[in-house]
């Protein structure tokens, strides 16, 4: 495939720099390797997701210098796409329905089940009996649905991480409020959208088995992955707002425009000079994905 690439935040607050990091590297293994790049705003947090987030983030990527190919696409408008996924795999006989409260599903998932990794669910709608079954039906609780995926292991190769596997297990891909979940929605569209490579960050290493899984199941190409290092407090918590002056106007208060913003990010990663502000074609010129190894995830310098 293409190595056509993507950002895809969700519109629910304010980008931090940690975000737009994340976002400049996406957009430098996609533009130094001639491909795509495209922004999806996953939206289906329908009591989260704010216009007015989406309009802001929308405006720091391109304060910083990114452009993207295409119109925006949300996730809140392709519903269509996310039914035929789930016939598909219904129809395949890969669903099935799960009564679990949060509860149930903690104590299941906390006890040993052989190769399941901690915290995996086991399984445990799959096994009730048709009596069992039709009593959770008739006590009019809705389900959500979880892919039988047999405890597969499925091995990949990421570009920044190397060699990775991981057994996966019956995750949701329907909650039972009707929500589309995160998984089936981000293989959906990166499959509709043609995107080649996943470059975001490290903290979703560990979903690529399950999305690897359905995007074979759902008859998608695969991807390539990059999972590039996360942005930290001080504190080394993962940045949010409650660290500081983390967003684009925090830094603009404190008289720091987002030339200077794109130098700090740049330079964090091994890709500028401390007090050098290139362009963002200059990062393209001097970026290569073959090469390229950042440092691994902590705070930004100076910050």
């Amino acid at each position: 495939m293409r190595p056509d690439g993507r950002f895809a935040p969700s519109p629910t607050g304010v980008l931090h720099l940690g975000n737009l990091r994340t976002a400049l590297l996406a957009w430098l293994f996609a533009r130094a390797q001639g491909a795509r790049f495209l922004v999806r705003v996953e939206d289906l947090d329908r009591g989260r997701s704010r216009p007015e987030h989406e309009a802001r983030q929308l405006a720091d990527l391109a304060a910083i210098g990114l452009d993207w190919d295409g119109d925006v696409v949300r996730q809140s408008e392709r519903a269509g796409l996310y039914d035929d996924a789930l016939a598909r795999l219904e129809g395949a006989g890969l669903l099935y329905p799960c009564w679990c409260t949060r509860a149930e599903i903690r104590e299941a998932a906390g006890a040993p089940h052989g190769d399941l990794p901690e915290g995996a669910y086991p399984g445990t709608c799959l096994r009730l009996t048709g009596a069992e079954r039709a009593a959770r039906e008739a006590a009019g609780r809705p389900p959500a649905l979880r892919v039988r995926a047999g405890s597969e292991r499925v091995a990949f190769r990421d570009r920044l991480h190397g060699d990775q596997d991981g057994v996966v297990d019956d995750f949701v891909v329907r909650r039972n409020d009707g929500a589309i979940a995160y998984n089936l929605a981000v293989v959906v569209d990166d499959g509709a959208q043609g995107v080649g490579e996943v470059v975001r960050g490290d903290d979703l290493l560990s979903s690529t088995p399950r999305q690897l899984w359905l995007a074979r199941e759902l008859g998608l190409a695969q991807p390539a992955h990059a999972h590039v290092p996360l942005v930290l407090g001080e504190d080394g918590a993962r940045l949010a707002k409650r660290h500081g002056a983390v967003t684009l106007a925090d830094r603009a208060a404190l008289g720091e425009d987002p030339a200077a913003v794109r130098a700090r990010l740049a330079h964090s990663v091994g890709l500028a000079d401390e007090g050098e502000q290139p362009s963002p074609e200059e990062l393209v010129a001097r970026f290569d994905p073959s090469t390229f190894r950042p440092p691994g995830s902590g705070p930004l310098p100076g910050l």
